[in-house]
């Protein structure tokens, strides 16, 4: 399954990895990538979409499913 996230405040490369690096720690994704140009995150994997958005809130930023 594939999710796409809304996320705000990603201004550069770092950002995106600060992001996907949080993700790639749910149970269930395996894989993430982040596009700070679009504010958005494809996510793979079948992890819930609660602990996507909590791991996102976490690492500093906003976000919606």
């Amino acid at each position: 399954m594939t999710t796409e996230l809304t996320v705000t405040g990603m201004s550069c490369g770092h950002c995106e990895e600060t992001v996907e690096d949080a993700l790639a720690d749910v149970e269930g994704v395996t894989a993430a990538s982040a596009d700070n140009e679009t504010d958005s995150v494809t996510v793979d994997g079948d992890a819930d979409v609660d602990a996507l958005v909590t791991a996102v809130k976490d690492a500093g930023y906003d976000t919606s499913a």
